[in-house]
C-alpha cells in the first residue's frame, strides 16, 4: 500500500492509486480491479468506503461494473489532443508544437453561460475569468477554444486576464500559481452548426459542422479546476486511436 497524504479522504486514496495504475498501464483495459471486499481487506478500511472508491473510478470514466461479474478497466477514449498538450507542457515547458501559434482573442472577467456555471459549480456569484483564444498553424486555424476559471483561481492568478500568451501553458500556470493540481478529466463531445463568431475565427462559411469538446479538469480533491470548450472545423482530424480488431 503506497504513501498517500492522509488530508485526502481514505476512499479517495484509493481511488487515486488505482487511478494511477490505469494511466500507468498497470491495469490494462478489460482487466478486472480489485473488488470491495479485498480493497476493504487490502487497505483496512470498510466495505461502504470501498465501495466509493469504486463509484468515484466510475464517475470518473475509467472503471466499468458489470453485474454479476465484477469491476473492469474501460477502453479510454479521450481527448488526446488536450491529454498531448498537457504532457508536452509538463516536460518541455512549451504546450505547442513548431509551427503552431495561439492568438489570445479575449481574457478576464465576464458572467459565466449556464452551462460553464454549472460545470465550475457557480451558485451565487456567476463571474468567471475566461481565456478565448485561436490556435493557428501554416494551414490555417486548427481549433477555436475558451477556458474558464472559478473567481478564487483568478484572483490566484493574475495572467489569466492578460491577452499575452502564458508561455508554460494556462493550466501549468494555473497550478503552480495556486497549488493544486490536475488529477483528471471528463470530455463530452457533439457535432453542431457552427455560430457566427466561430465560423469567423476558424474561416468557415456560416452554419458549417463543427466538433465541439466540453473540457472538464479535476483536481486531486475532485474540485473543477478548468473548464474548456474547444470547437474543431470539420476538415481537422482532432482524435484519433487505434485498437485491435480482434
Amino acid at each position: 500500500m503506497p504513501q498517500i497524504e492522509e488530508a485526502q479522504p481514505k476512499y479517495l486514496q484509493i481511488a487515486h492509486y488505482i487511478r494511477d495504475q490505469i494511466l500507468r498501464g498497470d491495469l490494462r483495459p478489460g482487466g478486472e480491479v480489485p473488488s470491495e471486499r479485498q480493497l476493504a481487506a487490502d487497505w483496512k478500511v470498510s466495505r461502504p468506503t470501498a465501495a466509493r472508491s469504486l463509484e468515484a473510478l466510475s464517475h470518473q470514466g475509467l472503471v466499468e461494473k458489470r453485474q454479476g461479474s465484477g469491476t473492469y478497466v474501460r477502453s479510454l477514449e479521450v481527448n488526446r489532443r488536450a491529454r498531448e498538450l498537457y504532457g508536452r507542457a509538463r516536460q518541455t515547458g512549451k504546450i505547442y508544437t513548431p509551427g503552431e501559434y495561439a492568438v489570445i482573442t479575449s481574457a478576464g472577467w465576464l458572467e459565466a453561460p449556464d452551462h460553464v456555471a454549472e460545470a465550475l459549480g457557480l451558485v451565487k456569484d456567476r463571474r468567471a475569468v475566461h481565456r478565448r483564444r485561436v490556435t493557428n498553424n501554416q494551414d490555417g486555424p486548427i481549433t477555436l477554444s475558451t477556458s474558464w476559471f472559478t473567481p478564487d483561481v483568478g484572483q490566484r492568478a493574475p495572467k489569466l486576464m492578460d491577452p499575452e500568451r502564458i508561455q508554460e501553458g494556462t493550466l501549468m500556470y494555473v497550478e503552480r500559481m495556486t497549488g493544486r493540481q490536475g488529477s483528471y478529466a471528463e470530455d463530452r463531445m457533439c457535432a453542431r452548426a457552427a455560430t457566427d463568431e466561430e465560423a469567423a475565427d476558424l474561416r468557415l462559411e456560416p452554419g458549417s459542422a463543427v466538433l465541439v469538446v466540453h473540457h472538464v479538469v479535476f483536481d486531486l480533491q475532485d474540485r473543477p479546476l478548468e473548464f474548456a470548450e474547444a470547437t474543431y472545423p470539420p476538415h481537422r482530424w482532432a482524435f484519433e486511436q487505434g485498437y485491435p480488431l480482434t
